[in-house]
């Protein structure tokens, strides 16, 4: 058995493939399945290992925030680096989420984020709040919070 996440676009899952792939490290294009005239139809990518797949499938189902592919990291450089890449012709959201120039939605996110949300209430109160405040995260301003509560 295999299980991979799906993601229905438009017209342009090899463009998004092709960028994905160059922005997330580790990551390639495992395979592309055409259509008669040329065009690609289905696009299998790794992200890091995790497997996906794209597919041009026309209007009709767009891309919405209610699926998003997380992005976990260890330091601030990584977490700016694909940030900043990913939300290029996008939008920003909050709390880490953007939606990209094709419409998918990501949220980056530092590995450190669980253990500043979990045990003494306080704390995560203040972490919560300063989350709540941003969109791009910065890791100093939640341990900063999370130092001072």
């Amino acid at each position: 058995m295999t299980v991979t996440t799906f993601f229905w676009f438009d017209n342009k899952a090899e463009e998004a493939a092709t960028h994905y792939t160059e922005i997330v490290p580790d990551s390639r294009v495992v395979e592309v399945t055409r259509n008669p005239d040329g065009s690609a139809f289905i696009v299998a990518i790794e992200l890091d290992g995790q497997s996906y797949t794209l597919m041009n499938g026309g209007p009709g189902h767009p891309l919405t925030d209610a699926a998003s592919v997380q992005l976990i990291v260890e330091t601030q450089a990584e977490l700016d680096g694909l940030w900043d890449a990913l939300v290029e012709g996008g939008e920003p959201g909050p709390c880490g989420w953007l939606t990209d120039r094709y419409g998918l939605s990501w949220q980056v996110a530092p590995a450190a984020l669980p253990e500043l949300m979990g045990g003494d209430p306080t704390k995560t109160a203040a972490v919560a709040t300063a989350l709540r405040g941003m969109s791009k995260i910065d890791l100093r301003t939640l341990q900063d919070a999370y130092e001072g509560a």
